[in-house]
């Protein structure tokens, strides 16, 4: 059995985060679809004004304006559900994304690609609750560690996305190599227990959320008996009928073999898990040219990466696919079919 899930003051009836998927896959229809069933709807904000007019000239301007507008779009159709952002802290004017959801009422930031030292003094003096994203019990020392000394705080969740994540993955390639789930999962248990120790330091409730992998109710039954209190999925999101993704990107998940799916170099700096195409093939021959920089991510130098990420996740979102980068989970190769958020709930809590 399951129990709702407690961040802060906020309690989903659903104890399931839908991931954050950029650039444009969750946006308000999955995000506002999930929250109004009980789960906690998540909107990305990875380039989230892609699709506006003004995009090009000023993409800041524009991601900025339509964090505020999705926010707003999802909180109608969310029925007084929990909504969060994703927010990636290698993004380029960082603080500005943070502080615009904060403006808008969000209720949480999830918040990974890097550690977000920086995030509680963005939030301080609100309501908004913060979880930043960890894999492994090194970086949840660091984080807890860096909040207590540096803001004299804690997160009010820690979310532990594992090697069988989509997207952006906290591990070297020598590490999804060699991963063992015993070990993980002690591992999970050690994060556990360091999140009850500054739960009792800051007197709060500090619940674990995993990530990556995990496809039905027995999995996840197999995660709350490690002392984890919630989960989060995004894969299997994608082919549902209110994803935001175009047809085709949902059409490409559906379309894929398992050996499609391979770790692919990013300019964000870590590997990431996409499916294999005609992009990817490219990549792996060499650079690809870069039209015009987006000023999207920090550690990216035109000059030096390999292909423009926001050009290729923008192409996925578009449904251009063969000049896209179209990232998964592990597990993608299993969603055969369109269904709806309904039944994907159902898998877990059916």
């Amino acid at each position: 059995m399951y129990q709702p899930l407690k961040i802060g003051e906020l309690t989903a009836k659903l104890p399931i985060i839908q991931g954050g998927m950029g650039v444009g896959i969750s946006l308000s229809s999955l995000a506002g679809a999930v929250a109004a069933r009980g789960g906690i709807g998540v909107i990305s904000t990875a380039q989230i004004g892609f699709s506006e007019e003004g995009y090009d000239k000023n993409p800041l301007e524009t991601n900025l304006r339509m964090i505020g507008e999705h926010i707003k779009r999802a909180r109608k159709s969310a029925g007084g559900g929990i909504l969060g952002v994703n927010i990636m802290v290698a993004t380029r004017n960082y603080e500005l994304y943070v502080k615009e959801a904060v403006k808008n009422g969000i209720d949480i930031i999830i918040s990974g690609a890097g550690l977000p030292i920086e995030l509680p003094s963005l939030v301080k003096g609100t309501k908004t609750k913060l979880i930043p994203i960890i894999s492994s019990l090194k970086g949840a020392r660091v984080i807890l560690k860096l909040w207590d000394k540096k803001e004299k705080t804690a997160p009010d969740a820690i979310l532990v996305e594992g090697p069988k994540a989509g997207g952006h993955l906290g591990f070297s390639l020598e590490e999804l190599n060699n991963y063992e789930e015993k070990a993980y999962q002690t591992e999970i248990k050690e994060i556990v227990n360091l999140a009850k120790e500054y739960g009792e330091k800051y007197q709060k409730d500090i619940p674990v959320v995993a990530a990556g992998g995990i496809q039905d109710k027995k999995e996840m039954e197999d995660y709350f008996s490690l002392g984890v209190r919630g989960i989060q999925v995004a894969t299997k999101f994608v082919t549902t009928e209110e994803c935001d993704a175009h047809i085709r990107y949902k059409e490409a998940y559906i379309a894929c073999k398992k050996e499609d799916i391979v770790i692919v170099k990013s300019p964000v700096g870590m590997p990431g898990r996409a499916i294999k195409n005609d992009f990817i093939e490219r990549t792996f021959l060499g650079k690809i040219p870069i039209k015009r920089c987006h000023n999207c991510i920090k550690t990216c130098d035109p000059k030096e990466t390999p292909y423009c990420i926001t050009d290729a996740l923008v192409n996925a979102a578009r449904g251009n696919l063969k000049d896209a980068l179209i990232f998964c989970g592990a597990n993608a190769y299993l969603e055969n079919r369109m269904r709806n958020v309904d039944e994907v709930l159902g898998d877990y809590f059916g």
